[in-house]
């Protein structure tokens, strides 16, 4: 198997220039580890397995877990209502927004970036200069005054504002900021010694840039593409290494009980009535008949891309962290395909 993804991945990397890294690995034991492109290109350095990426959205899930944690202490429960865990006017919203609607995209609200509406995540900056945005009660402004866009619960609607709201709730109710709490009960209690969130102007060693590419060949870094500090919806910085450490301590029950994680990788939300997704708390869930195939997270900003996902039938996970807009899905794709064949034989 190990032969046959090595040569899957390259064949890949040399049809779409893949720049990043990945980890495949089984119950902690690394079956590959391959790094491309550089990191810096301008100094030609180049990525390896100890640079940090950027993961966009795929960081959703470390704010779930953090929810899942302070219900576990009694902190709240999935239940609570928005207005009884926040201290912030939104005069719009409905009064039955439940933690568990902001968990599943299921709550209604308007998003500061609408992936249903909007194309280009650049856009919302020329307004709302990028460098302001370092704190999530920086994004407020974006959509907090807006009209509810469906009624509670009608139906999945990928939203980043709620993901927002669950981190403004995480600093209210853990009284840390958003990233020093997940510093501290997930990634050092994980090991994962090399992620965390940071601010653009203050990134620190073997970070990568992320590079947006033109068709005529130039290229520019996501410097001003993104907020000068992610939030709770997606702002860390993580290796392939520290991801598969996060995947392994989740599923055995070391930052959340087994209980709790069950009801976290429950597929709450069908996304789509005709496709085999749904989502958990901050995790796709994709099912084949009546089997879950994978969990899985992914994320998406300019000069990013990102798939990462544990597979339950043989406790395989696979990172793949790029630093360009695309390239991440093309290698996942090509990994799953070997993972099919010899699970087939």
């Amino acid at each position: 198997m190990q032969t046959r993804l090595l040569e899957k991945i390259k064949n890949v990397q040399n049809e779409n220039e893949f720049s990043g890294s990945v980890l495949v690995a089984n119950e902690m034991e690394q079956i590959i580890e391959l790094s491309f492109g550089y990191a810096n290109r301008s100094e030609q350095l180049k990525n390896h397995y100890a640079t940090r990426f950027g993961i966009a959205s795929g960081c959703k899930i470390f704010t779930a877990v953090g929810i899942c944690q302070l219900v576990e202490k009694g902190k709240l429960s999935f239940s609570t209502r928005l207005d009884e865990c926040l201290d912030v006017n939104f005069p719009h919203f409905d009064q039955r927004i439940t933690i568990h609607h902001l968990l599943t995209h299921t709550a209604g609200i308007p998003d500061y970036f609408d992936e249903e509406e909007m194309e280009d995540f650049e856009e919302l900056w020329i307004e709302n200069p990028m460098y302001k945005i370092r704190s999530l009660r920086d994004f407020l402004p974006l959509f907090q005054n807006k009209p509810m866009k469906l009624k509670v619960g009608e139906r999945f609607h990928y939203n980043n504002a709620g993901y927002i709201l669950l981190g403004l709730i995480i600093e209210q109710i853990s009284g840390q900021t958003f990233s020093d709490y997940i510093q501290t009960n997930i990634f050092s209690q994980v090991e994962m010694m090399e992620s965390g969130y940071f601010e653009f102007d203050a990134l620190p060693y073997n970070t990568s840039f992320g590079y947006i590419d033109f068709p005529d060949g130039t290229w520019k870094t996501n410097i001003y593409s993104l907020p000068a500090k992610g939030g709770s919806d997606g702002g860390a910085y993580v290796t392939v290494n520290d991801m598969g450490k996060f995947w392994h301590a989740l599923v055995n029950g070391h930052i959340i009980r087994k209980e709790m994680l069950e009801q976290m990788l429950t597929p709450h939300a069908q996304v789509d009535e005709e496709e085999e997704d749904h989502y958990g708390y901050g995790v796709w869930v994709e099912k084949k008949g009546k089997e879950v195939h994978k969990y899985h997270v992914m994320g998406y900003d300019p000069g990013v891309s990102f798939h990462s996902a544990f597979y339950p039938r043989d406790g395989t996970t696979v990172v793949v962290c790029s630093n360009k807009s695309e390239g991440a899905y093309g290698v996942m794709k090509g990994i799953e395909q070997i993972i099919s064949e010899e699970w087939n034989k």
